[in-house]
């Protein structure tokens, strides 16, 4: 991915995702390579079910605005967070779905890839590990930044009890990524 322009990222869903984790965690993997971050947040009162979601703007110099206006990427794991970003995804952007949970993705000019994020983290062990799964697919989709910072963020941000859970699950979402040749093919 180019380092000359802002990149705008969403991580969507309900709350008890994981979400507000998984922006921290890609957050500080680009710090560690020298990206500047402006992170906010945003969720409902009722701490799991409602809509929860974490904006990234990311940028070689400084942040000039902190909220998403134009989504260059956009992670959805759970519908009830469909919605609240269709107007932001920009032309040419890339969105990914949980197919287990987001039946109806969005629709535009933009690429949509419904991923098995659920599934795959109940095979690895856990449900709750969808965040990862679908973190390890966003950063091998989009190459906002390196395997090895990722890595290095969750070591330094995962409990220790989660640590091999979270990595195998980050993992299985590099897999399920779907190849840069077929994301050129699909734009």
């Amino acid at each position: 991915m180019s380092q000359d322009q802002d990149i705008e990222i969403r991580v969507s869903g309900s709350g008890g995702q994981g979400l507000l984790l998984s922006a921290h965690i890609l957050a500080h993997a680009l710090i560690l390579e020298g990206r500047k971050v402006a992170q906010s947040q945003s969720y409902e009162p009722t701490s799991r079910g409602g809509m929860s979601r974490s904006d990234l703007i990311v940028s070689d110099g400084a942040v000039d605005y902190p909220l998403a206006t134009a989504l260059d990427f956009l992670l959805i794991l759970d519908a009830v967070a469909t919605e609240a970003s269709e107007r932001l995804i920009k032309p040419g952007a890339t969105v990914l779905v949980d197919a287990a949970r987001v039946p109806s993705p969005p629709k535009g000019d933009f690429t949509v890839h419904s991923l098995p994020f659920t599934d795959t983290a109940r095979a690895v062990g856990s449900e709750r590990a969808a965040n990862m799964v679908a973190l390890g697919a966003l950063v091998e989709t989009s190459r906002i930044c390196s395997r090895e910072s990722l890595e290095q963020a969750i070591r330094t941000d995962t409990p220790a009890k989660f640590l091999e859970l979270n990595l195998e699950a980050l993992q299985k979402g590099y897999n399920l990524a779907p190849s840069p040749a077929k994301v050129a093919a699909s734009a």
